[in-house]
């Protein structure tokens, strides 16, 4: 049989299909010859994820026409690619962000309507992607959509967790974790990329190559690992705003070279055969295994590794495919590392350049640092993850070779060149001697790249003074700040669509095109007309938030109440305990003062824990418990409810962020490094209350100091009172509020069953309170009676959120985007 390969002058002649027609008869006739033809199914028997899948092959085609054609111009033009590498895209459903994106709405819309079939029913059963934790995650997926629409060529990089995040589910309070099975109907979103598939090795040894060379450093080294993996891609096309660019997210999945051990299946371990398979598959079988374990804790350095060398991988074979050489690599390549779990590719970048591509040490340490740029996105010592050196070594040899020669050259410079002393060389050390010697991903991140950027103003300034600051005097140019930011398509446009149909009636539609166009809002905060419809709105959202409660909790809540929302990651920094406490001193009052003009409240909380997170845990357990109290005590009157709304996730906040009247920011004082929950609120209208923490400093100088309720201490005073000795004791006893709702928890009024079930809550407040619950407490309560007494007014009420949402365009993703495209990636239009 002949070659049937095709020379690629041939293939420049081959034509193109044409571009497909979006009108809704055009639709239509598609998605019912999809059914049939690509699902199998006759119409009159096709089940609602059939439509589902059929509706997202229509949609998709005409993504791919705009895909192939950014795809070409990008090669074209020879533009500067960037590489975004996280552990985490927490993406959501796709199906109404492409069809918004595209401008397809009505016409979709129209073509299922004519087949009998609603597109918000379709569209609902898509299942959100388990691929991110939370804040993290969410970024990446804005960014990502951001880099579209502003035009900017980019790849996603991550790993296809078949799992992902758990799925929360609560028994009697508490939460557990099952298996989110995200992928049982398939993705018709993504393709397999079988042709892009690379080696992953771990463990072995290294053998020397070059012993003839003039430097140590530049040994040229033969790794030989002892276990070898495959990592494939799936490749998901991400949509910008009006279709300007449709870039690539990429997700890995692992493979064994052999699938299956035949002979020890054949001698009848058919179980042991499979060994090689279920260790590939684990690499991407769950987000975020839990770490308490040896066996957790090299799973998780696996996964890190696996992913990161599979995209470094991919990136040189792409760009030598269309440069030929790797000395242009940072002028035509920007990979940003999304926190430090990609941290470990500046080692696994260094590896390919001298042992795979035969460059010396010190050109390819230039290369490298000029190709990565790196986003902090923590200040907690615990989150700047540091891996034990005998489990580096053991897993990766050859990296901790290149990690020690890089520490040299650091250490070196430091010493000599900048006179650091023996405590400053340790902490710029890529080596934490402390105890047990572990290998620091932050300071390998930050030695790493030529930008490090911090993710609101007041988080930049406290990496300078704190966990980077000798790093900083080291290196004083590479930290910058880029304040995150959200899209305004996902967090506005398509979830709250009767606020944007309202706004795009009264200020037009440059908006669409320019968040920070929504100024034109500004006057008609003192409209009354306008702040009633915008009343209106906000009562519908809460209405459907209602109805949601209702359905899956069998809780009644009144949309009429005010909607008091915390919804994030349970951790213990981020203070759900304070608000949680603040409702039991609330209850107590309302108990002992029925004659008050209490302020109806609806405090709903939504999120997850770690699974390892035994007092986040708690938390979830004590929110459930004082709600089984609250809620069923007729003294309260309805006046106070509390909702703890289980499996946080994207889609549950598109509904849940449009219906909040207040949002609630409480977090300590210097340990939240932006946030973007805060910006989603403002953007839909909610009041924040808050600590000056993360974003909210900027937030507040955007919208005015009038139009959010500040509290409690700054970064700078817990700083110092943690330095000078807090005494939470003294606090809580002199606190009568507080002193009496830490009684009612300990003395079990909310865990009868069990009076010491939270005493290790109730004790750590008394005895060190690292996170300044009861520091804080009591102007978090006065700050609580002060959004009463606003509430009261309700003209005024609305006017302030009005103007919230008028002035936070600025905090839009795309903004962001542009920032690092001009200042850190130099890419873009």
């Amino acid at each position: 049989m002949g070659n049937t390969m095709i020379s690629k002058s041939a293939r420049a002649d081959l034509p193109s299909p044409e571009p497909r027609r979006s009108d809704p008869a055009t639709l239509a006739a598609e998605i019912i010859e999809r059914l049939t033809y690509s699902i199998g199914k006759d119409a009159k028997v096709a089940q609602p994820h059939d439509w589902m899948t059929a509706t997202i092959l229509v949609i998709r085609d005409r993504v791919i026409d705009h895909w192939m054609e950014s795809t070409r111009k990008t090669y074209e033009s020879g533009g500067k690619r960037v590489y975004y590498l996280s552990l985490e895209f927490l993406i959501g459903r796709l199906t109404r962000d492409a069809v918004s994106n595209l401008g397809m709405l009505e016409e979709v819309r129209e073509a299922l309507e004519s087949l009998g079939v609603d597109f918000d029913v379709v569209a609902a059963l898509e299942p959100d992607a388990a691929l991110g934790n939370g804040g993290l995650g969410r970024l990446a997926a804005c960014f990502m959509e951001s880099m579209a629409t502003v035009d900017i060529p980019a790849y996603g990089y991550g790993i296809r967790y078949v799992h992902g995040l758990f799925r929360q589910q609560m028994s009697d309070g508490w939460q557990v974790e099952l298996p989110e099975t995200w992928l049982s109907h398939g993705n018709p979103w993504e393709f397999q990329r079988s042709e892009s598939a690379y080696e992953i090795g771990f463990g072995g040894s290294v053998d020397i190559l070059d012993t003839e060379t003039d430097s140590d450093e530049t040994q040229r080294c033969a790794w030989k690992p002892q276990e070898r993996v495959i990592a494939v891609a799936y490749d998901t096309p991400v949509v910008g705003w009006r279709a300007n660019r449709v870039n690539t997210l990429r997700l890995w999945t692992a493979q064994p070279i052999d699938p299956i051990l035949l002979d020890a299946f054949n001698a009848g371990d058919h179980i042991g055969a499979l060994r090689e398979s279920n260790k590939a598959e684990a690499l991407a079988r769950v987000l975020y295994p839990a770490d308490g374990t040896p066996a957790g804790q090299e799973l998780r350095l696996r996964q890190e590794y696996f992913f990161s060398s599979a995209s470094l991988q991919d990136i040189l074979r792409r760009h030598l495919q269309q440069y030929g050489d790797l000395l242009s690599l940072p002028d035509k390549v920007a990979i940003q590392l999304n926190d430090t779990h990609p941290a470990v590719s500046v080692a696994e970048l260094m590896r390919l350049l001298i042992d795979v591509h035969g460059m010396e040490f010190d050109p390819a340490w230039d290369i490298t640092r000029e190709t990565f740029s790196y986003t902090n996105h923590t200040l907690l010592p615990e989150a700047l993850e540091s891996w034990p050196v005998p489990l580096f070594e053991r897993l990766l040899p050859r990296h901790m070779q290149l990690v020690y020669a890089i520490n040299a050259k650091v250490l070196v410079h430091a010493r000599k060149e900048r006179g650091y002393d023996d405590e400053q060389a340790r902490s710029v050390s890529l080596i934490d001697e402390g105890g047990e010697r572990r290998v620091r991903m932050g300071n390998l991140a930050f030695v790493g790249s030529h930008s490090i950027n911090g993710v609101s103003a007041l988080h930049t300034d406290l990496m300078k003074q704190t966990v980077f600051s000798d790093l900083h005097g080291l290196y004083p140019d590479r930290i910058n700040n880029k304040t995150n930011g959200i899209t305004p398509r996902r967090w506005l446009m398509q979830c709250n669509p009767g606020l944007f149909s309202l706004i795009r009636e009264v200020i037009g539609d440059e908006f669409m095109d320019d968040a920070e166009a929504l100024k034109a809002l500004e006057p008609f905060a003192g409209d009354a007309e306008f702040r009633a419809r915008f009343a209106a709105v906000k009562r519908d959202n809460k209405v459907r938030l209602a109805n949601l409660v209702a359905r899956r909790m069998g809780i009644k809540i009144d949309p009429s109440a005010m909607f008091d929302i915390q919804i994030k990651r349970i951790h213990e920094y981020k203070r759900q305990l304070l608000n949680i406490i603040e409702a039991i001193a609330l209850y107590d009052q309302i108990r002992s003062h029925p004659e008050r003009d209490w302020t109806p409240r609806v405090k709903i909380f939504a999120g997850k824990a770690a699974p390892s997170y035994h007092n986040a845990k708690l938390i979830i357990k004590l929110a459930n418990d004082v709600a089984r109290v609250i809620n069923h005590d007729p003294a309260v009157r309805g006046l106070l409810k509390i909702v703890f709304i289980p499996n946080y996730n994207v889609s549950l906040a598109e509904v849940i962020v449009p219906a909040a009247d207040l949002s609630e920011q409480i977090s300590t004082a210097g340990m939240e490094a932006s946030g973007t929950g805060n910006m989603k609120f403002a953007l839909n209208g909610a009041l924040t209350i808050g600590t000056l923490d993360g974003a909210n400093v900027e937030i507040q100088q955007c919208v005015g100091e009038d139009n959010i309720v500040i509290f409690g201490m700054t970064a700078a005073e817990v700083a110092e009172c943690r330095a000078t000795g807090h005494n939470p004791r003294a606090i809580i006893e002199a606190s009568r509020e507080l002193s009496q709702a830490l009684t009612a928890i300990s003395s079990g009024v909310f865990s009868p069953d069990d009076r010491d079930r939270f005493t290790e809550l109730t004790d750590g407040l008394y005895e060190h309170d690292w996170f300044m619950v009861t520091a804080d407490f009591d102007a978090y309560a006065e700050a609580q009676r002060r959004v009463d007494s606003l509430w009261l007014d309700e003209e005024a009420w609305y006017g302030r959120t009005i103007l919230n949402t008028a002035r936070v365009g600025w905090f839009s993703s795309d903004r962001t985007i542009r920032q690092y495209a001009k200042e850190i990636w130099k890419a873009g239009p």
